[in-house]
């Protein structure tokens, strides 16, 4: 399978770097505080923006206590990093970009500290061109996110590949007009046909180029 691009854009958490732990363990902590089971608090959260969750799980809550809560989970998010590791293939491929010259970015439902505390952490390289959770004003599954990461790369959207792994950034990214690659899609994803390429691991990705025309070219193989 082979796709073309001329930039690519990346989700950070279960893309790029396992937080999953770090993310669990903070959102069960306020599950806790507001009387959610885990299982509720987990069924929902991922590949959506803070305060997207946390408006579903305090529809009554004014303005000021819901930032209270948001700033509590940034604080906690930021500050907590142990297990956060880059996923497999992730740092390969990033700086494999770097040494062709390909432009990329992070598009992260994230706030700054966060990102940049799990980038870090993970041992990824930091990209030129990040799209945080403060550059947005619609967060994933809006296609706003994608579309901020493309006019970054100074591209059109088409000409962008995304990389994603829940379902609100797959979406995201596809109504933004990106190609997709999803590491990992169930069967039961709505839209899933119109995902470029699944993967189960970033180790099956390669990029060459550019060519003449300043493409460059994804390849994706096998695992062993």
């Amino acid at each position: 399978m082979k796709l073309k691009a001329k930039g690519f854009l990346f989700d950070l958490d279960g893309t790029l770097a396992d937080s999953l732990a770090v993310v669990e363990r903070c959102w069960c902590k306020f599950g806790e505080r507001i009387g959610k089971s885990p299982e509720e608090i987990i069924s929902f959260i991922h590949g959506k923006p803070a305060l997207t969750s946390l408006r579903h799980f305090l529809p009554e809550a004014s303005d000021e206590e819901i930032m209270r809560y948001f700033r509590w989970l940034e604080k906690m998010e930021s500050e907590d990093v142990e297990g956060v590791v880059a996923l497999p293939g992730a740092v390969a491929l990033l700086t494999r970009l770097n040494e062709i010259g390909a432009p990329w970015a992070i598009v992260t439902s994230g706030t700054v500290p966060i990102a940049h505390g799990r980038q870090q952490a993970a041992g990824l390289p930091e990209p030129k061109h990040w799209v945080t959770f403060e550059k947005v004003s619609k967060g994933k599954p809006d296609p706003e996110p994608f579309m901020l990461g493309a006019e970054a790369l100074s591209l059109p959207e088409k000409s962008c590949i995304a990389f994603e792994d829940a379902q609100a950034g797959i979406h995201s990214a596809l109504s933004a007009g990106c190609q997709v690659v999803a590491v990992h899609a169930p069967e039961s994803l709505p839209r899933r046909d119109e995902i470029d390429v699944i993967v189960s691991s970033l180790e099956q990705i390669s990029v060459m180029g550019p060519d003449i025309n300043g493409d460059y070219e994804l390849l994706v193989s096998k695992l062993p």
